[in-house]
């Protein structure tokens, strides 16, 4: 093989893994489905969230609660005031209205959640901390 051959496929191959590693480290969040509940002003918000190798999403809090359902790998959540948990795939999480929290996937492999949120009609669904 010439070596332009050999620089070609060098490169490809360095493209590939460069693109794959950026598509492992994206958090991506899928909207599943949104009721109003029976108890006026709220609702219920129901989201998949994928986290690739290695990503974390950063403090934030919600405007009512969070139940969280681990569906695959192992996820690592801080909730402000409470030690870090990690919890794998069938494990649960509860975090109360208001709590500021943070998710980090510390493994070499994708993890997703099932979040449902119970949440205040109206407000946003997310506030980031600073």
């Amino acid at each position: 093989m010439g070596s332009f051959a050999v620089t070609a496929l060098s490169l490809l191959a360095l493209i590939v893994t460069s693109s794959a590693s950026a598509q492992q480290s994206i958090i991506k969040r899928t909207d599943l489905q949104r009721h109003d509940l029976s108890l006026p002003g709220y609702e219920t918000v129901q989201a998949r969230i994928d986290f690739g190798a290695h990503t974390a999403f950063g403090k934030h809090s919600h405007p009512g609660e969070e139940v969280i359902y681990v569906l695959e790998g192992v996820l690592e959540y801080e909730v402000e005031g409470q030690s870090p948990v990690t919890l794998k795939a069938g494990e649960v999480l509860f975090i109360p209205a208001g709590v500021v929290h943070s998710a980090k996937n510390n493994s070499h492999e994708k993890a997703s959640e099932l979040a449902t949120y119970i949440v205040e009609k109206g407000k946003p669904i997310l506030t980031l901390e600073k």
